[in-house]
């Protein structure tokens, strides 16, 4: 504990650092709270940030700080009184950087948010919240002016995905190419249509936007009474378009089995969950284009098809990214977004009508 609150030391903290306990279960950084001395001090929340995956700390640091400050200024536009609890709070070092180094790892500070809380699980209440939140975060930063850089270089981008798995099928490492002739063919089928986010966006007629790209319900955190807090977890926040941000959210929270089901029959679409999510969201993501809107249902499958793309590279790659429980995870995840993937292609029709009755 000591190390840490040494560390916590290297910044502006009021009050007296006192104790130092790890909190949650992120899988990028590993986070603690800061709990100070004093009654009357706030509280803090410690973060190693995870240098693998963000290259540049700096960019990283200033990115979280422009959309934090443009939201802040948002809700004392609005009469907000309770800004502290509803956007991130970057706590400067001592000597006023956006983070510190220890000679090995990056670090941060943030103001921690009390009485703040999350969610692992969904429901449709809860997904209609999410998309309420997502919806008005994005709008909040529809007008930023501060330039927001790619914390992690075309992370959403789906023609460099296509490009990763054809030089994965090409150098065949792993020698698993033979084996798995159909989700090959499946791929690729869909490669051209999958892409049209891309064209649509280099034909003027897609604009980018500040993403957050991390859309899960748990990023969301809410009050005692379950009203929205705030969106966090803005590592990932960087331009793209919102069909990105949709489709990741319905990738995730309106599965009906799990990311990785060994049982494909559990795997479908939760369209109780898409519909709440899309209510929600419809309803404060005001600064749509008519075309964004109609492409809704697209960016869900663009978002699944994405990821099936992403875990069977790593799988032709030899699991190489994506930590893996047993031999062939990455291939039973791969089975299971597929899976997603066409029973989002079947409901198409019944999706589009959702949106449509959402939008009149």
């Amino acid at each position: 504990m000591e190390k840490y609150l040494n560390l916590a030391k290297k910044f502006r903290l009021e009050g007296t650092p006192e104790t130092v306990a790890p909190l949650g279960a992120g899988l990028i950084n590993d986070s603690f709270k800061v709990t100070t001395k004093e009654s009357d001090k706030p509280d803090y929340l410690l973060q190693r940030i995870n240098h693998n995956i963000f290259k540049d700390v700096e960019l990283l640091q200033n990115n979280i700080l422009h959309v934090t400050n443009h939201i802040r200024k948002k809700l004392q536009a609005k009469g907000e009184t309770d800004i502290e609890r509803k956007t991130l709070t970057i706590i400067p070092t001592t000597d006023d950087k956006l983070f510190y180094f220890d000679g090995e790892s990056y670090w941060r500070v943030y103001l921690f948010i009390s009485g703040g809380k999350s969610y692992d699980s969904i429901t449709p209440d809860l997904a209609y919240e999410a998309g309420k939140a997502f919806g008005e975060f994005q709008s909040y930063l529809a007008d930023i002016p501060e330039k927001i850089e790619e914390t992690i270089p075309n992370f959403h981008n789906m023609e460099f995905r296509l490009q990763q798995f054809r030089e994965a099928v090409a150098a065949d490492v792993a020698g698993r190419v033979a084996e798995q002739p159909e989700i090959i063919s499946e791929i690729e089928k869909r490669a051209e249509e999958m892409c049209k986010a891309e064209r649509m966006g280099r034909e003027g007629t897609l604009p980018k936007r500040i993403n957050h790209c991390d859309t899960k319900v748990n990023n969301v955190l809410f009050d005692n009474s379950g009203r929205i807090l705030c969106v966090v977890d803005l590592d990932t926040v960087m331009p793209g378009y919102v069909l990105s941000d949709f489709g990741d959210f319905i990738r995730t929270g309106a599965n009906t089995g799990a990311e990785d089901d060994a049982d494909l029959n559990n795997v479908g679409v939760n369209i109780d969950i898409f519909s709440a999510y899309a209510k929600g969201y419809l309803e404060t993501a005001k600064f749509l284009l008519p075309i964004e809107i109609e492409n809704l249902p697209f960016g869900a499958r663009l978002l699944t098809y994405m990821q099936t793309v992403r875990f069977f590279t790593d799988y032709l790659n030899g699991d190489t990214y994506y930590h893996s429980n047993f031999a062939g995870h990455n291939l039973q995840r791969t089975k299971a977004q597929l899976k997603l993937l066409q029973d989002l292609e079947k409901n198409e029709a019944k999706l589009n009508e959702i949106i449509k009755s959402f939008n009149k």
